[in-house]
C-alpha cells in the first residue's frame, strides 16, 4: 500500500495544490485509501502471499484426514481477521503518511487541521463497511485457496499452476465484493 501511495500522493497534493484545493486532502485521502486502496490492496497481498501457501500446504496433506476439514475453518476465519487486522494497520500508515508527504511539499497544513479534514470526510458508515469488506476479502482468500489445496491432492509440477488459479480467482471475487461495496458508497 504505501509503496502505491508514494508514486500517487506526491501527485494528488501537487494536483491538489496547483489548483488552491489544499481543503480537500483528507477527502481525497479518505476516498481513495480509507474507502478503497486500503482494503483491496491488502487483499492483493494476502491473496498472493498467504493465499497461495494455503494452496501448497493442503495440496501435500499425506490423507484426506477429518481433522484437515477443522483446519480449514480455522484458517478461513483466521484469514479474515488477519485481513482486517492488517487492513486497519496499513490505513492508519498511509494516512499519517499522506499528512508527511503534503508536509514534504510545502502545503501549508497543520496537523490539526489534516486531522480535522479526515473526521469531517469520514462517516460512522465507512468504519462498518471497511470492517465487513476487508474481513469478506480475507474470508473469501481463505475459501479459494483452500478449495484450490483441498480439492485433490496435487503433484508437485501441479503446484504452480494451482496457486496461480487460486490467487487469481480470489482476487477477481474480492474486486467483485468491491464494486458492490462501491455501489454500496454511491447509494449513501
Amino acid at each position: 500500500v504505501t509503496g502505491v501511495q508514494t508514486c500517487a500522493l506526491p501527485i494528488s497534493v501537487a494536483l491538489l495544490r496547483q489548483v488552491s484545493a489544499q481543503r480537500y486532502i483528507g477527502t481525497v485521502m479518505v476516498t481513495v485509501v480509507l474507502r478503497e486502496l486500503g482494503p483491496l490492496l491488502t487483499a492483493f497481498l494476502v491473496a498472493a502471499r498467504s493465499g497461495a501457501t494455503m494452496v501448497v500446504e493442503l495440496g501435500v496433506r499425506d490423507s484426506q484426514d477429518h481433522w484437515i476439514r477443522t483446519l480449514v475453518g480455522l484458517r478461513v476465519r483466521a484469514l479474515g481477521a488477519a485481513v482486517f487486522c492488517l487492513t486497519v494497520y496499513l490505513i492508519a500508515i498511509a494516512l499519517a503518511s499522506g499528512y508527511v508527504v503534503a508536509f514534504v511539499q510545502g502545503v501549508p497544513l497543520r496537523v490539526s487541521a489534516y486531522c480535522g479534514q479526515l473526521a469531517d470526510a469520514m462517516h460512522w458508515l465507512d468504519f462498518v463497511l471497511i470492517a465487513l469488506k476487508a474481513t469478506l476479502f480475507g474470508v473469501v482468500i481463505g475459501i479459494v485457496s483452500c478449495y484450490h489445496g483441498w480439492v485433490r491432492m496435487l503433484k508437485v509440477e501441479e503446484f504452480p499452476a494451482a496457486t496461480t488459479r487460486a490467487v487469481v480467482e480470489s482476487l477477481a471475487v474480492c474486486v467483485l465484493l468491491d464494486a458492490v461495496f462501491l455501489a454500496g458508497y454511491l447509494v449513501r
